[in-house]
C-alpha cells in the first residue's frame, strides 16, 4: 500500500526553518516562523506560566481523563476572556470544548460546520493563514475567498470585501481574523466591524471567528471588540480561539471552540453535536495547558503577572514596527514602508518581489517566506543595523 505513494512538497515555512537552521552565517535572522521572539531571539516561558507549572506539579492528583470538552473551569475561564459580561454568557448561550491548539478549534469547528450544513462554503480572507484552506478542505468542505488585503496600497478593500460578501449564501460560513491579520496585519476597525455585523444579519451567513491573537494587537478587550460586536448582532457564531500566542505555549496546544446559539436549548444540542466531534478526532484534549492557563486566571496574583508581561511582548512588538519603518527610511530606502506601523500584531507584508527575498537569504542569511511575509518580532535592536542595511542593499540595487 505505501509503495503507491507519491512524495508531497515540503511546507514552505517548515522548509524555510529546516534551511535556517542549517544555516552557518553567525548574522542569519529568521523572520519566517510564526512565534514571538524576544530581543535575545528566543522564545521564553512566561514567569506567570513557570508558577502555574510549579503549582500544578504539586498540586494534580490524577492523571486520568478530562472528558471530552476538557477542562470545564479552562472553558468558561475562556468564554469570559473572550467575551467578557457579555449578555450572549447572561443568557446562557454559549459552549466551549477544550481543544489541542487554535488549529485543533478550527479542525473541530470544520467537522462540526459539517455535520450542520454539508454543503456550506467556507469564505476565507485573501490572502489568510496558509492553514486555514486545508483544513476546512480536509473536512470536505468547499472553500472561496473574499477581497480583503490590498498589496498595492497596503490597505484593506474593504468596499470589494462588503460587495463579496453580500453575494455569500445564506447557510454559508464567513471566517473573521478577530485581531492581528495573518499574514497582512491589517485589521478592521470598529466601524468596519459593525458594517459585517449587520450584513452577515441581513444576509444570514455565520461569521466564524478566528482569534489566535489576542493581547497581541492593542488589548485583551480591545482585541475582542470586534468579536463582542458580531456576538451583539447575530444569533449563530463560531470562535475558534488559541493560547499559544498570548500564553506562550505552543507547544502545549492549548485552545477552545466556542459556539454561540440563539438560546439555551439550541446551545446544549448544538454542543452534543460538537462533543461528538470531538470523540470521533481525539476523544480527549490534553490537561496540561488548560490547567496552566487556569490556574493563572483562578489567580489574580498570576493574572496580574500575565497581563504584564503580554504588556511587555504587545509594547515590543508595536516597537519594533516603528524602528523597522524608521530604520529602512534612514538607510536611504526610497520605497514607502510607513504602513508597517499601522498594522497590528507579528505579521506584515514587506512587498518585496521573490528576486529580492532570494538574495536576502542567499547573500545575508535573511530568512522571509515567498510571500514577503516577514514576522516582525524576528527582528531586534542587536540586528536591526544589519536587516536594514541588507534590504537597503538589495532594494537599491
Amino acid at each position: 500500500m505505501f509503495s503507491e505513494l507519491k512524495p508531497l512538497p515540503t511546507d514552505p515555512i517548515l522548509g524555510l526553518m529546516a534551511a535556517y537552521k542549517q544555516d552557518t552565517n553567525p548574522n542569519k535572522i529568521d523572520l519566517g516562523v510564526g512565534v514571538y521572539k524576544d530581543e535575545h531571539g528566543d522564545t521564553p516561558v512566561l514567569k506567570a506560566v513557570k508558577q502555574a507549572e510549579a503549582f500544578r506539579l504539586e498540586n494534580e492528583k490524577t492523571k486520568s481523563y478530562i472528558g471530552l470538552a476538557g477542562n470545564l473551569e479552562f472553558c468558561h475561564k475562556m468564554e469570559q476572556l473572550l467575551l467578557g459580561e457579555h449578555r450572549t454568557l447572561l443568557a446562557n448561550r454559549v459552549r466551549t470544548a477544550q481543544t489541542p491548539g487554535g488549529t485543533g478549534a478550527l479542525r473541530v469547528a470544520a467537522e462540526f460546520i459539517k455535520r450542520c450544513n454539508s454543503n456550506a462554503t467556507v469564505w476565507v480572507t485573501t490572502p489568510t493563514w496558509a492553514n486555514h484552506i486545508s483544513l476546512f478542505e480536509a473536512a470536505g468542505l468547499t472553500v472561496k475567498e473574499y477581497p480583503y488585503y490590498d498589496y498595492e496600497n497596503k490597505g484593506l478593500l474593504f468596499d470589494e470585501m462588503i460587495n463579496t460578501l453580500k453575494q455569500v449564501p445564506k447557510g454559508d460560513i464567513v471566517l473573521l481574523h478577530a485581531c492581528c491579520h495573518n499574514p497582512s496585519g491589517m485589521d478592521l476597525n470598529e466601524e468596519q466591524w459593525k458594517t459585517v455585523a449587520e450584513l452577515a444579519k441581513e444576509v444570514g451567513f455565520t461569521p466564524l471567528i478566528d482569534i489566535a491573537y489576542q493581547g497581541f494587537g492593542s488589548s485583551l478587550d480591545d482585541d475582542a471588540k470586534g468579536l463582542r460586536l458580531i456576538a451583539d448582532t447575530v444569533e449563530e457564531l463560531i470562535v475558534c480561539s488559541s493560547c499559544s500566542k498570548n500564553f506562550g505555549l505552543y507547544r502545549e496546544r492549548i485552545g477552545a471552540c466556542t459556539l454561540i446559539a440563539k438560546d439555551a436549548a439550541t446551545a446544549d444540542i448544538s454542543n452534543s453535536v460538537l462533543l461528538s466531534v470531538v470523540r470521533s478526532i481525539y476523544s480527549m484534549p490534553p490537561a496540561h495547558g488548560a490547567d496552566i492557563v487556569n490556574t493563572i486566571l483562578s489567580s489574580e496574583e498570576l493574572t496580574k503577572m500575565w497581563h504584564e508581561e503580554l504588556d511587555e511582548m504587545r509594547t515590543r512588538i508595536n516597537g519594533l514596527r516603528t524602528l523597522i519603518k524608521n530604520s529602512l527610511a534612514a538607510k536611504g530606502v526610497d520605497q514607502d514602508f510607513s504602513f508597517i506601523d499601522r498594522q497590528n500584531g507579528m505579521f506584515s507584508f514587506l512587498g518585496i518581489n521573490k528576486e529580492q527575498i532570494e538574495r536576502l537569504q542567499k547573500e545575508y542569511a535573511i530568512y522571509i517566506v515567498g510571500s514577503s511575509r516577514v514576522n516582525v518580532a524576528g527582528v531586534s535592536h542587536t540586528n536591526i543595523d544589519y536587516f536594514a542595511n541588507a534590504v537597503a542593499d538589495v532594494l537599491n540595487k
